[in-house]
């Protein structure tokens, strides 16, 4: 159905089109008794009418009148017979519409040749096909309400931009300022990181309502859409919604922030990051390792660094002749004077397994719970043990102990080694 052409207010509208499926072919203007917009909208039904039609349509002529106006035509307006010239288009005896002299003066020319240049125009709209006719009006229609809605949308988008710099600049300073506040108060990074990202987060989120709302944004209808969908939105992003839940949940329990050193799953290393999302830690082999924060969460985790020191200890086995007060002390001394090893607690001595050939001593002592540091110091334990009991004269050789969870073994004229707590 043809569709005149019109303007936020029609009455005002000096000139509208004339339409042939789909396609503005030519406009005219406004009498005194009816408005441009209703004039054409009078021609583009006739117009319709007839390319509804099953028989085939004769081209459009035109027909001269300079006498006095006699037919019933509402386009038709009483004029003083002196400038009383008209001409009609038609098709078929049937009437398309009247050309005025009123329409002569609007486009500057005679009434024969105006309503020659609209007849030529009607032949060729009606002539070409409606697949090309209506690709054509379409593309030329969006491009005109795409210009008509920015100039009339401009002061709502500008206002929107107004409030998206304003909100990125706040954001920015909210972050900040809560950060600042969050060191002096928490004194711990990764709740300082939770606090100022969801301050920042929530001021977008604020922002970002209020230039919708400039925009004219409805938001009954948003949500009533939201609530349509939250079903189909959280069954298909639930992994990810419930990565960002546990997130969340991480950085406020804390089980362990940057810079720790723990073993989630068969993952050990150092914690570099935490986001929402995931977490980051890097392998003592160098290697990142980025685990989604629901597999954290689910998981046991061991954090070596939870405390500041961790205790260490090596087993090794002397001759049941051995004077065990007398070694107890040499080994307590040695292992003393070991740079890394806590003198509180400070290293004991115990026996730990009477075997048939030895008896087995385990020496146990306190250093830091950095795993480097940790391996470091029990070696050098387990270097000094050895000397003072080759001075001693009291080590024998015996099997590694397959309770060691991690072990140390100098080659020497003995086997020592090393049990920690390390997991």
């Amino acid at each position: 159905m043809a569709i005149a052409q019109t303007t936020p207010d029609a009455e005002a509208a000096f000139f509208a089109d004339v339409v042939v499926r789909g396609q503005p072919v030519f406009q005219v203007g406004g009498l005194p008794d009816i408005s441009a917009v209703e004039r054409a909208e009078q021609i583009n039904r006739r117009i319709a009418a007839l390319l509804n039609q099953d028989t085939d349509l004769a081209p459009v002529t035109v027909n001269l009148d300079h006498g006095s106006r006699m037919d019933s035509d509402p386009e038709a307006v009483p004029v003083p017979s002196v400038n009383r010239g008209l001409a009609t288009l038609q098709v078929n005896q049937r009437l398309i519409m009247t050309v005025t002299a009123q329409d002569a003066l609007d486009f500057d020319t005679d009434i024969a040749t105006l309503a020659q240049r609209w007849a030529d125009l009607l032949n060729q709209a009606m002539a070409r096909t409606n697949l090309a006719v209506a690709v054509t009006y379409r593309i030329r229609r969006t491009a005109q309400d795409l210009l008509r809605n920015t100039v009339d949308n401009l002061p709502a988008v500008l206002g929107a931009l107004v409030i998206l710099v304003l909100t990125w600049l706040l954001a920015a300073a909210v972050r900040h300022a809560v950060l600042v506040w969050a060191q002096k108060t928490e004194g711990d990074r990764t709740t300082e990181e939770l606090i100022s990202r969801l301050c920042y987060g929530g001021v977008w989120t604020l922002g970002a309502v209020v230039a919708l709302g400039v925009m004219g944004l409805n938001f009954a209808a948003l949500l009533g859409t939201l609530g349509l969908t939250s079903v189909a939105i959280g069954f298909s992003l639930r992994d990810v919604l419930s990565n960002y839940i546990s997130g969340v949940i991480l950085l406020a329990t804390r089980p362990f922030c940057i810079g720790d050193q723990v073993v989630i799953n068969s993952y050990e290393g150092t914690v570099t990051q935490i986001q929402l999302r995931a977490t980051t830690v890097q392998t003592y082999d160098g290697r990142l390792v980025y685990i989604p924060n629901q597999e954290v969460f689910q998981s046991s985790i061991t954090n070596n660094t939870a405390s500041p020191i961790r205790l260490s200890s090596v087993t090794v086995g002397i001759d049941h002749n051995a004077d065990l007060p007398d070694l107890f002390h040499r080994i307590q001394q040695q292992m003393r004077q070991v740079e890394g090893v806590e003198l509180d607690p400070e290293p004991i001595v115990l026996v730990r397994e009477l075997t048939p050939s030895t008896v087995n001593l385990e020496a146990q002592f306190w250093v830091n719970s950095r795993k480097q540091s940790f391996l470091q110091v029990t070696s050098r334990v387990l270097a000094a043990i050895k000397l003072t009991l080759q001075e001693a004269q009291f080590a024998e050789a015996i099997p590694a102990s397959a309770a060691a969870s991690e072990t140390l073994s100098p080659e020497a004229d003995m086997k020592l080694h090393s049990e920690t707590n390390l997991p």
